[in-house]
Order: structure tokens, then sequence, then C-alpha cells
């Protein structure tokens, strides 16, 4: 039986995929084996030894101590994708509120008062203050092309936008997925320097925090618009809010609202809405749940953050899963105990990761305690577990 702790409200669509034969799921349960989170901060949470797995149901994972899992052999999973429709939804409405005026539009009307003929003359009068443009023509940069971006890139091109795109370390399946009018972009000034919209989708860390900063702010196009749906430190608060007071900027439309943004001219800030959708939370809690069922039954890692992806058929009678750190002869020394213990290896794969590999290894006969304490005792090894 394993045990599923949940840290935040998880959509049951994806709680129905632990069949209740083998899984106990509860938001208070001791001693877990898997942990499903959202939004919760791991990171001042006692972890205990039991804990195997964590599934982050969405993309970001800033609320994980990855570090701490790792050293423990905790492996940790994202739903990277699952909730890229609703966030291309977002920055689409994003950009047409910024495009049309339309919160500053919406809020002059609310505040009309009198009768209709008097509206209706206030209206017409106060109408041409809020006039914007269209989509058609203009060029959006995309910085970062994964699934969210690529979607929002293709789903622009389809409106008639120019588009301009630039990530390093777009994989295969986006490349494949982007419209072939996506201009590919030398370095983010580059990119930067040529849109009259620019859109971040890239993970916050030490090489893109505040990404967007003053010095790139000056070379965008005057009477740009910046919008972030990816993480608060990526752009400069600072630097955008001087850049809208000298009319650098048209807009500044996000997801992150802050005592600095709140009141300011040409500042949309909405309430952290980008996957707040009833499909999207179902999207990455199935997911997720998938995933978490998939490692801890036959230890197949898909859409970690922390492991090397491995899938492997099972072969074998019994399954051996090894995470270890990345040094010479670990594989020769788990295979070594393998073999005093007279244990014939079927099938393996050894894949590594920055520091960590893992190891999945299907056997003709049972792994005692025994070969598994000693497999667990050699230096560097950070988890065995018997499947």
């Amino acid at each position: 039986m394993y045990k599923i702790l949940t840290l935040n409200n998880i959509s049951p669509r994806g709680l129905d995929r632990f069949g209740h034969e083998h899984y106990e799921v509860a938001s208070e349960i001791s001693q877990p084996d898997a942990v499903m989170v959202r939004s919760f901060n791991m990171h001042q949470m006692e972890i205990p030894a039991s804990l195997k797995a964590v599934g982050r149901a969405g993309a970001g994972v800033n609320n994980i101590p990855l570090e701490a899992m790792t050293e423990r052999g905790v492996a940790v999973f994202n739903a990277p994708g699952a909730n890229a429709n609703a966030v291309k939804e977002l920055v689409l409405a994003g950009m047409l509120l910024a495009a049309r005026n339309i919160c500053q539009a919406w809020d002059y009307t609310r505040n009309l008062t009198g009768d209709d003929a008097t509206l209706h003359k206030q209206v017409e009068a106060g109408k041409k203050q809020f006039s914007g443009f269209e989509l058609p023509g203009r060029t959006l940069g995309v910085v970062g092309l994964g699934a969210i971006g690529v979607q929002v890139a293709n789903a622009a091109r389809a409106l008639g936008m120019n588009v301009i795109g630039f990530d390093p370390h777009i994989t295969v399946r986006a490349a494949w997925l982007l419209d072939a009018g996506v201009q590919q972009a030398l370095s983010v000034d580059d990119l930067i320097a040529r849109c009259d919209m620019v859109t971040f989708h890239v993970p916050l860390n030490d090489h893109t925090r505040h990404l967007l900063n003053r010095e790139r702010l000056h070379s965008m196009r005057d009477g740009a618009v910046v919008l972030n749906f990816a993480r608060e430190g990526i752009v400069d608060e600072a630097a955008v809010l001087e850049a809208l007071e000298a009319g650098k900027l048209r807009s500044y439309v996000c997801d992150f609202p802050s005592n600095n943004l709140m009141g300011k001219a040409g500042v949309i800030a909405l309430p952290h809405l980008g996957a707040s959708t009833q499909e999207a939370e179902e999207n990455c809690a199935v997911m997720v749940a998938d995933q978490l069922r998939e490692y801890l039954e036959h230890g197949n890692v898909r859409n970690s953050v922390n492991l090397p992806e491995v899938v492997l058929p099972r072969a074998g009678k019994t399954r051996l899963a090894v995470i270890n750190r990345n040094l010479p002869d670990m594989v020769g020394q788990i295979s070594h105990v393998l073999g005093q213990n007279s244990i014939n290896i079927v099938h393996m794969v050894n894949e590594s990761r920055a520091g960590v590999a893992y190891n999945l290894i299907d056997v003709e006969d049972e792994i005692g305690e025994e070969a598994a304490r000693a497999i667990a005792g050699i230096d560097g090894v950070l988890r065995v577990r018997v499947l």
C-alpha cells in the first residue's frame, strides 16, 4: 500500500488515478511514500524518511527544496505543458488588454453617471483617449520556447503577427511544433530591440533573474508592451516603472501584483491566473499522478526535474532502482554485489543528469534484504528500491 500526502487541494480527476486497492491518499498522513503539491512551500517542511517522490501539479518547482530532495534520493516531478493552453490564452488576453486599453476604458465607463443621453455624450467624448492598435503586422518577441512559448508564438502567428523567438535550449520536439514563420533571434538583446511586444516564458533562476533590465528596456521600441506570465523576478519592476513613467513603455501586463505596481499607470496586474482554469488543474493533476504511479510501481522516470529520463519495460522477476551520485565505477560496484548474491541481470539502463545517476536493473530472481542493504551501503548511493 502506497501512501500519498496532498499538501494542497488537488483535482479529484488526478487523485482518482490512484486505485484504492494499492493507494491511500489523504491531506494528513504519516510516513508518506509521495507528496502531491501545488503552491505549498516545502522549504520549511520536515522531510519524512519514507518519502520517495514529490509531484508538483504545475511547471515551476521554486516551492520545493530540490537540492535537499536530491541528496535524500527523492525524485521530483512536474507537469510541463499541462497548463500551456491556459497560460497561452491569458497571454493573448493580456496582449489585447494592452493593445485596446480595455481595462482603462472599462474603468472609465463603469464610473459614468447620469441618464442615457448624458452617458452617450460622455462615452463619445471619452472614447478618443482609449484609442488602441491592432495586432496583425505587429511584432511579438517570445523569450523561451517550451510548451507555453511555442503555443503563444503559434497563436500570435495565427493572428497575423510577426513573431521572433529565442531559446538556446529549445528541444527537438518544440522545434517541430513551432510555426515555420517564427523568426529566430540571435540573442535576448537582438529580440528585444526588434519587438513591439515581448513575452517571457522561462523559469526563474540565477541566469534569468531580471532578464529584462534597465539596459534592455532602453533598447526597446518606444511604446512597447511587456508581458510577464512566467515568474515575478524575470522582470526588474523598478526599471519597468521608470520606463512607463518616461513613456518608453506603453504597458506592463503581468500575473504578479506587488505594492510597487499597484495603481501605477500602464500596469495591468492580474492575481496569478495563469493556470487557474479547471482544465489546467485537472491536466496537471492527472499528469503528475500518472508519473508518480509509474515511478512508485515500476521505477520509470518521466518529467523529473532532478533525475534523468528513464523508461524501461519490465523484463525480469524483480526490478532494482538505484539513485546515486554520478561517480566512476558505481555500476560496477552494484553489479558486483548482485553477482556475489548469485543474482543474474536480465536488462538494465543507466542514465545520468548533472551530478546524479539513475539505474533500473531487471533481474531473474528475488533480491533479498542483505543484497539491498549492501548496495545501499556503497559510497555514493542515495536511494535503493526493490520493486
